[in-house]
């Protein structure tokens, strides 16, 4: 606990995440334009798994490359339709923002947790990024690209974003 002592100064604390069993079913990364979801990466990881026996700096331990996949993917479509429909729009009214103040282009990562009853997968919210948010899936530049241009003309028609305090 004494090496975490900087993380609780200034009301600061430490999330204690649950370990997740389906580590080696890798990570996804969901790619967000607004609200909308804009594409996906999938990787495998080797962080918290025990290495193999050729050692931690063998090829078998390193990550596997990163996948991009388009918003309409198949295998992602549970996961879209909750971040379009659930999660984001949870965040934003906890949050208290609007959609033209969210970031243009963000990500949130993803494990996988248990199956449900039904053999469905589950998600686990890793983390959010707002910044350094590369690479991205091909198909998202042109996607990013409308959203600078609505707010642009948005902004020109007298509806500025709102200023953050």
């Amino acid at each position: 606990m004494r090496s975490c002592v900087a993380y609780f100064a200034n009301d600061g604390c430490i999330l204690d995440q649950p370990f997740q069993a389906r580590l080696r079913d890798g990570m996804i990364r969901c790619y967000m334009g607004a609200d909308k979801v804009i594409g996906f990466g999938h990787q495998l990881i080797k962080a918290l798994i025990p290495p193999p026996p050729e050692g931690p700096d063998s090829q078998g331990a390193q990550p596997g490359p990163r996948i991009m996949h388009p918003a309409s993917a198949p295998a992602f479509q549970t996961l879209r339709t909750k971040m379009e429909s659930e999660w984001t729009p949870q965040m934003m009214q906890l949050l208290d923002i609007d959609t033209e103040s969210l970031p243009i282009i963000w990500d949130a990562d993803f494990l996988y947790g248990p199956r449900d009853l039904s053999g469905e997968d589950n998600y686990v919210l890793c983390e959010i990024n707002v910044s350094s948010v590369l690479p991205f899936p091909e198909q998202a530049p042109s996607q990013i690209a409308q959203l600078v241009l609505a707010r642009l003309k948005s902004e020109k028609r007298g509806t500025p974003r709102p200023t953050q305090a």
